[in-house]
């Protein structure tokens, strides 16, 4: 397909996705084109970068801040709903601050493998105990099905945050059948996927968007949250989104 045929749909993928460098919106573009079958074959990032570049729609670099923590553990899992390979969801909790100085609390369980966001809530109060414990049951049942209990023990990864440690949160998770794993203290690098998920949800989806009160926010968040799952390249699942990845996965 000839460049000039691609331009306005880079254009428009620019334009709907403004955070998103070449390589994120090659894939976008090659998903618009596998679904409009207007070609078989996937198009190269380098040539997209090229027609970016001409056309002055890539992304100002931004600096790199230096790091005096680092992190060089193993977080992904290589199987996602195995019996017979480490399988473990992170969570975490973020604030969005609104317009009018209204808070909205997030809080999410990730799956390690296929990044894909399994469950979340949301609330101006507080996160608590008891919405934890709701987002493992959601967590065990959009994986599982209605069961009670999990049929293999999967590890729970969070940082030290009160509604994660608290005895009543922990002993509902081992009920479940979760083994709960906590991050050092001041050490929030070890559970990075979540930590990632943040970063990149806050990018994509919050400072983009009008969040002019608490209303607003919440009743964006599944679209958005969907949205990720759906259609976010990400870079360790080959520029697949969670859901694309997992598919594949299943489907092998």
């Amino acid at each position: 397909m000839d460049d000039l045929l691609l331009l306005p749909i880079i254009r428009e993928i620019c334009d709907e996705r403004p955070s998103n460098g070449y390589r994120r919106v090659t894939a976008h573009l090659n998903r618009y084109l596998q679904q409009h079958m207007l070609q078989l074959a996937r198009v190269n990032p380098k040539r997209i970068y090229r027609i970016m570049k001409q056309n002055k729609l890539l992304l100002t670099r931004a600096m790199q801040l230096k790091n005096d923590r680092t992190h060089e553990g193993q977080v992904a899992v290589s199987v996602s709903n195995s019996r017979f390979t480490k399988q473990c969801f992170s969570s975490d909790g973020f604030e969005i601050k609104c317009w009018n100085g209204e808070k909205v609390l997030v809080i999410f369980s990730l799956d390690c493998c296929d990044r894909e966001i399994i469950s979340y809530a949301a609330t101006t109060m507080g996160i608590s105990s008891d919405m934890v414990c709701d987002v493992l049951v959601q967590s065990m049942e959009k994986r599982f099905g209605a069961v009670s209990n999990l049929p293999h023990t999967i590890e729970w990864l969070t940082d030290n945050g009160s509604c994660y440690i608290a005895k009543s949160t922990r002993q509902f998770a081992h009920t479940l059948g979760f083994q709960i794993c906590t991050t050092p203290i001041r050490s929030p690098q070890n559970n990075g996927m979540a930590e990632a998920f943040v970063k990149t949800f806050k990018r994509d989806y919050v400072y983009l968007n009008d969040v002019p009160d608490a209303e607003t926010v919440l009743n964006a968040l599944p679209a958005s949250m969907n949205d990720y799952n759906c259609n976010h390249p990400h870079s360790g699942l080959k520029m697949k989104s969670p859901q694309e990845f997992r598919s594949l996965k299943l489907a092998s």
